[in-house]
């Protein structure tokens, strides 16, 4: 069955674990939603594996999969605190989920995420950028952190610069850095995103 998302640099995350001679076994940390991403990988042969913490998105994401008749393997859980042994798998992404907590709480997720990442494997991690037009509103938490309203519910978005990130990767290489600035049409205005996106190698 073919799935087709609409975001690239899951493609081109895709395309460089493809050409890894590494077991296909990939974990999505945020997975959830009405349309995951892991189907993708699992169209391909991937053993899938997700993590997500809303109820609400889990629903959404087992509604995917009674439609398609699939298994994702999709579980309740946090990301700060893996529930998978060390070096379980060969892939790990967190693509639009991990900027939803204070930096703090991001470190201790990055590390979770090399934790269970196999030596050779290859990880996708992107953040909000201080691009983004909603840097700098809502209620500043920390340095970088706001609580905003999204869709009626207040929400943590964190930002930022343009090479902060890289502390977390000191130990990696990385193969794919991205400083994205987006202008679309969103409910009818046209609004400005700001992402970075990294793909890293343990």
């Amino acid at each position: 069955m073919n799935f087709i998302f609409r975001q690239p640099q899951l493609y081109r995350y895709l395309n460089l674990c493809n050409e890894s001679n590494l077991e296909k076994s990939v974990l999505d940390c945020g997975a959830g939603g009405n349309y995951p991403p892991l189907a993708l990988f699992s169209s391909l042969g991937y053993k899938t594996y997700g993590l997500e913490l809303s109820d609400e998105q889990i629903e959404a994401a087992k509604r995917f999969e009674d439609e398609h008749n699939i298994n994702l393997n999709i579980l309740k859980g946090d990301i700060r605190n893996l529930p998978f042994e060390d070096e379980a798998f060969s892939y790990v992404y967190s693509y639009n989920t991990i900027f939803h907590m204070k930096k703090i709480d991001i470190e201790k997720s990055i590390n979770e995420i090399k934790r269970v990442l196999k030596p050779g494997g290859i990880c996708l991690i992107n953040f909000l950028s201080i691009n983004d037009e909603d840097y700098g509103s809502g209620i500043e938490q920390g340095r970088g952190e706001f609580l905003q309203v999204e869709r009626g519910e207040e929400v943590i978005h964190t930002y930022y610069d343009i090479c902060e990130a890289e502390k977390h990767f000191k130990d990696m290489k990385i193969l794919f850095k991205e400083n994205r600035i987006l202008e679309r049409i969103y409910e009818g205005k046209m609004i400005k995103q700001g992402y970075i996106d990294y793909i890293i190698q343990k």
